[in-house]
Parts: structure tokens; sequence; C-alpha cells
């Protein structure tokens, strides 16, 4: 059985390079439009139909399975146009996420006092000024520690794109066992171990990153 593994370690570990192309991307996507939405949600337009839609797309993203979104993105776009199965798990994942973050983000830019947007404006700068300059770089720093559930999260949520062929650590993973006809416990196992590890070393970046720009003063929570 070790034989097992040690004779596809290289095949599971690609597919681990293949999940962590995939969780990057849709990161970017879901930071970028999640940071775009939080923003619009604090301080855009008060109007009822574009806070409104705003809430719409993020109950429906949020409320959707994660397979009908992929389902949805794969099938039904490529009944349109031809798009690759790692496109459209990467394009699905990062909408969603995007929902997520923007909850994320929306926290922390609330959680800032209003006090000290008054201070910037008394400083001489502008609404936007005060908001761009102090708002935005504050609301980042505290989202980084709810963020590392999001990476934790979305990193599950890879382990189902194989369902539309994309060949990941968990489509590799179902082909060793189909291959071996057996030794489930042993190759999941060892499939479970790489997500964990990749989880933790992600965690642990990004824990680091808090300690480091973190606001002096502030409590440090350990990790």
């Amino acid at each position: 059985m070790p034989s097992l593994i040690t004779g596809n370690i290289l095949y599971l570990i690609r597919g681990i390079g293949v999940s962590l192309e995939i969780l990057l991307s849709l990161l970017v996507i879901g930071f970028v439009l999640g940071s775009l939405i939080a923003f619009a949600q604090v301080y855009g337009p008060n109007k009822w139909y574009v806070q409104g839609v705003l809430r719409v797309y993020d109950r429906v993203l949020r409320g959707v399975p994660i397979l009908i979104l992929l389902f949805t993105c794969y099938f039904g776009i490529s009944g349109v146009i031809n798009i690759p199965p790692m496109l459209a798990a990467i394009l699905a994942l990062g909408v969603r996420s995007s929902a997520y973050q923007a909850q994320i983000f929306r926290s922390a830019l609330q959680s800032i006092p209003p006090g000290q947007l008054r201070a910037a404006r008394a400083l001489g700068f502008t609404q936007r000024g005060a908001i761009t300059t102090f708002a935005i770089p504050i609301a980042f720093r505290y989202a980084i520690g709810p963020w590392t559930n999001e990476f934790s999260s979305e990193l599950k949520a890879t382990s189902l794109v194989y369902v539309i062929g994309v060949s990941e650590l968990m489509d590799r993973a179902n082909n060793i066992v189909s291959n071996a006809a057996g030794h489930i416990l042993l190759v999941f196992g060892v499939t479970a171990f790489l997500y964990l590890f990749v989880n933790k070393i992600g965690n642990s970046l990004l824990y680091a990153l808090e300690r480091q720009i973190r606001f002096p003063g502030f409590e440090e929570v350990a990790r």
C-alpha cells in the first residue's frame, strides 16, 4: 500500500498545484469584485435600486449551492461560447467568493469609527481623499483576520470542480482509487493531509501578514 502513494505522490502534488491555481485566481476575482461591492454598499449612492441590486447579488450567490453555480457557468456558457472547464470553475467560484468577500470588507469599512473620517476632513482631506487615504487601508487591515476563513472555505470548494472535468487534486485522488480498485482510506487520507497542509501554510502566511501590519495597541490573538 505505501507504494501506491509513493508511486502517485507527484501526480497528487501536480493536482494540488492545479487546485492552488484555481484558488488564487478565484480569490483575486472575489477580492476585486467584493471590494467594489462593499465600497458601493457603504459609500455608494443610497438609492433603493442600487442597494437593492447589490443585496440581490449577495443573497443569490451566497444562497445558491456551489454545484449549481459550476454547472450553470460551465454547461450554460458552453452552449453559447466554448469555455474550458478550468476557466468556468474560476469564474463560478470567483463570483461566488465576491459575495462573501463583500461582506467581509463591508463589515471592515463599517467598523471604522466615523470620528476618524471627520478628523481627516478636519485636516483638509476631501471626502474621497479621507476614504481612499484612511478608510480603505484601515479596512483592509481589519479584514485580514476574517479573510483567512474565506481562504479556507474556497480551498475546500476547489475540491468540487472535478465534476465539470477539471483535473485537480480531488479528481486525481478519485482516479487513483478507481485504478487501484480500493485503498480508499489511504488515498483520501493523504489527499486530506495535502488540503490541510496547504490550508495551514496559507493561514500562517495571512496571520503573519496580520501581525506585521496590525495597529500598535491592538490585542494580538494567539494563533
